[in-house]
C-alpha cells in the first residue's frame, strides 16, 4: 500500500496523536484516482456483516461507507426512530413521599412494548385522551397494607403488603380494537416506581403517545447505539521471548497471541484478532516495542453495536432507520426538483 492509498484508506494511530481523520474521497483531492460516485463502484463494495445477534443486541459491520452516512445511521436510531411513551400522567391520588412531577417522570421512562407502527401520530391540540388510534391507556392503582401474618421480623417484604410498587402494577385498558394488538405493557415488570408505607397509596391514569428521541429521550428506542472503525494492527518485525509476553499484554485480550516457532522452538507473536483492539495505544509507553508494531484503523469499515430497550428487536430497529434515512432522501430529491419544475414553467411562460 503506498503512501497516498493509507492516507485514503487508513487513520493513523500515533504515539502523539491520530493523523488522516479527515474524509478525503471526493473528486480532485489526490492526482491519479477517481473519487467520483459511481453507483456500480459503491453497490460492489457496500457490505453489511452481521457478527452477532441477540434478542435485544445486534453488532453488525458496515463497509464502503464514508462517516458521514454511517452517523447518519447511528443519529436516526436515537432521535428519530418512534416508540410509545408515557407523556401523561393523571393523579387522582397520591400520598407517597415521591412528589407528582417525579413520579410522572420516572414513569414516563419505563419503556413500554407496543409496536409504534401500528399507531399514528397524535395531533396538535388533541385532548390527553386522545383515540384508540393514537394512545395507549393504563392505570395504576395500589395501597399499601400492613401484613397480619407478620411476626417479629424488620424485613419490609415481610412486615408490609403491596409496598415495592413496580411496574408490574400498570394494568393496560385497551380500548375500541386495540385488544386484538395482543399483550402490551411495560418491558420488564419489575422496574421500581416507588416505595410506600401502611395507608399510603397511589391511583393513576396514564396516556401513551407516539413520539421520537429528539423530542425527548424516553422515546429512544435504543439503550445504546454507536460505532466504532475496525482496528488494524501490523507488526513491523518479529516480536520474540519475553519481547512477545510484554507485547501481548499491551493489547486487550485475545489480540495478540503467541506461537512456537518451528525452528528455533522461541515464543512468537502474531496479530490473532485485532477488531478485540481497544486503541488504547499502551504499546507506544515501551521505547522498544513501539517501533515493532503499526496501529490503525480501517475508514470506511464501521462495527456497529446497537442495544434495544425492548421494545423492539435490535434488527428492527436497525431496519426502520433505514427507511427513515430513505424517506428524508426522498424528501430532498422532492424539494430539489419542485424549484427546478417552477423555474422551467416560468421560462417556458416568457418564450
Amino acid at each position: 500500500m503506498d503512501a497516498v492509498e493509507e492516507i485514503r484508506t487508513r487513520v493513523r494511530l500515533t504515539e502523539y496523536g491520530v493523523k488522516n481523520v479527515h474524509s478525503s474521497d471526493f473528486p480532485g483531492n489526490y492526482q491519479g484516482y477517481d473519487d467520483a460516485w459511481d453507483k456500480r463502484k459503491f453497490e460492489r463494495n457496500f457490505k453489511v456483516e452481521i457478527i452477532r445477534l441477540t434478542k435485544d443486541e445486534l453488532e453488525f459491520d458496515m463497509i464502503g461507507i464514508d462517516a458521514a452516512i454511517a452517523n447518519a445511521f447511528r443519529r436516526i436510531l436515537l432521535a428519530e426512530v418512534p416508540t410509545m411513551a408515557i407523556e401523561k400522567v393523571h393523579i387522582h391520588n397520591n400520598t407517597s413521599i415521591i412528589q407528582d412531577e417525579v413520579l410522572a417522570h420516572r414513569l414516563g421512562l419505563v419503556p413500554i412494548a407496543a409496536d409504534p407502527r401500528m399507531f399514528e401520530y397524535r395531533q396538535p391540540g388533541a385532548d390527553d385522551a386522545g383515540t384508540e388510534e393514537d394512545t395507549l391507556e393504563f392505570k395504576l392503582k395500589v395501597k399499601c397494607t400492613k401484613n397480619p401474618a407478620a411476626r417479629e421480623t424488620s424485613d419490609p417484604d415481610q412486615m408490609y403488603r403491596d409496598h415495592r410498587v413496580t411496574t408490574k402494577y400498570l394494568e393496560w385498558v385497551p380500548r375500541g380494537n386495540q385488544a386484538n394488538l395482543g399483550n402490551i405493557g411495560p418491558v420488564h415488570e419489575d422496574i421500581l416506581l416507588a416505595k410506600l408505607r401502611p395507608g399510603q397509596e397511589l391511583d393513576l391514569r396514564l396516556f401513551c403517545m407516539k413520539g421520537v428521541g429528539k423530542d425527548h429521550a424516553k422515546f429512544s428506542p435504543v439503550a445504546t447505539a454507536s460505532y466504532r472503525l475496525l482496528p488494524e494492527i501490523k507488526l513491523l518485525r518479529d516480536v520474540e521471548g519475553l519481547d512477545a509476553e510484554r507485547l501481548q499484554q499491551c493489547f486487550s485480550k485475545g489480540v495478540i497471541g503467541i506461537s512456537r516457532d518451528e525452528r528455533t522452538g522461541r515464543k512468537k507473536a502474531y496479530v490473532a484478532d485485532a477488531r478485540q483492539d481497544t486503541c488504547s495505544r499502551e504499546v507506544m509507553r515501551h521505547d522498544d516495542l513501539k517501533t515493532a508494531v503499526k496501529l490503525s484503523r480501517v475508514r470506511d469499515h464501521f462495527i456497529f453495536s446497537v442495544e434495544s430497550t425492548g421494545v423492539l428487536p435490535a434488527e428492527v430497529l436497525v431496519t426502520e432507520a433505514v427507511r427513515v434515512l430513505q424517506t428524508k432522501c426522498l424528501t430532498l430529491l422532492r424539494d430539489l426538483e419542485q424549484p427546478a419544475a417552477a423555474t422551467e414553467s416560468k421560462q417556458q411562460g416568457k418564450i
